[in-house]
Parts: structure tokens; sequence; C-alpha cells
């Protein structure tokens, strides 16, 4: 007997789709309490997606737009990865989820950590529904420990251990200006791997034409 005790065949669950997915991310008030400026969900999705951006949190100047990447990091960040802003804003190519979807709001030293309470709650239901991801970039250390578990060693070191030409998954710095220092001490990023990452992209994208 199924559960409702009809005797009637009982129908199937239908998987959720990512549309619907996407609306109820979009409504979601779960950190609403800590949000100094409340919430405002910004993340860009496509079943067909083959490139994965994994961020922070958006800045305040991409609360207000609700476009990701809408600041001097997402100039930088296209710059690095040699994509045109048509390209980088096609959710049929590039996916962009941040590790918190809200602004968090600004402490002593930049913005806060993304709210613990968002990646548990909405991340492995949208990369389920992400089944042509080929290449993730990870974007400084708040995404390090869900998408490179059991990175050690500074930021410079998991990245040595990458391999832009041909890993999945491919550490960055994160392009906010206040990573200047931080890309003047290692000048191998820009002049090495680099190209080798705008190489992989474009290998990426050709193959989904």
């Amino acid at each position: 007997m199924n559960r409702t005790g009809t005797g009637a065949p009982e129908r199937p669950q239908v998987p959720e789709s990512l549309n619907a997915l996407l609306a109820r991310v979009r409504a979601c008030t779960l950190c609403a309490s800590g949000l100094p400026l409340g919430p405002r969900p910004v993340l860009q999705a496509h079943s067909a997606a083959r490139i994965l951006i994994a961020g922070q949190a958006p800045g305040r100047k991409v609360h207000a737009s609700g476009i990701p990447f809408d600041d001097v990091s997402g100039e930088r960040l296209r710059a690095w990865l040699g994509l045109s802003r048509e390209h980088f804003y096609d959710p049929q190519q590039v996916a962009i989820l941040p590790m918190g979807f809200c602004y968090p709001g600004t402490g002593r030293a930049g913005d806060l950590p993304p709210r613990p309470e968002c990646a548990p709650t909405w991340r492995d239901a949208l990369l389920a529904r992400l089944p042509h991801i080929e290449l993730t970039l990870v974007l400084g250390r708040h995404a390090l420990p869900y998408h490179v578990p059991g990175a050690k060693g500074t930021l410079a070191d998991v990245m040595h251990n990458g391999t832009p030409e041909g890993g999945a998954v491919v550490v960055l710095p994160h392009p906010s200006p206040r990573n200047q220092l931080w890309l003047r001490r290692n000048p191998w990023f820009e002049a090495e791997q680099l190209p080798l990452l705008r190489a992989r992209i474009a290998k990426v994208l050709a193959s989904a034409a």
C-alpha cells in the first residue's frame, strides 16, 4: 500500500529544475537579520555552463547593481581570464556562484567573510544542476575548503600545486585591489599562470560552441 492509504500508486517526485531552485535562492532571507543592507542574493547559472567561478561574496557595489563582479574586481578578473563582458555574463558559458550570495558587510580589513549559512543551504543543490562544468576557478581562501578539501599552506603554495593547463580546479588570488601587494610579490602568477589559464578557458568554451 502506498503512504497515502488510498491504494493508488504514488506519483514519483519530479526533481526541482534549476530555474525553480534559482527562484528560491533569489528569494532567500535566511541571513536577513545579519546582513547590514538586507538580503539580495547575487549569482549566475545555467545548466549548460562550462566554467564555474567560485568567489567569496558580493561587495557593496554588486549588492546595489545585482550584477556579479560589477566592480573593479570584476574588471581585473575579466582581464585575467581573457573574457569580454559578453562572454563573462553569458550564463550558458559561465556560472558565478560565490560562497555567500549576499553582501555580508564590512569589517576592519575589508568585507566580512561570506555568511556561513549560505553554502550548506544551497551549494550542493546548485552544483548538482550544473552537469557540464569542465573548469572551476576558485577565488581566494573562502572558497578553498569547499572546492579544494585539505588544501594546506599559503595561497601561493596551493596555486603552485595546480595545473592551469589541465586541471579541473584552478585556484586564483581574489582580484580585489586589496591584493595588489600579493601580486607584486608573486609576479609568476601573471607572467606564467595567466597565459596558461586563458588558453585553457578558450579551449573549454570552444569545445562548447
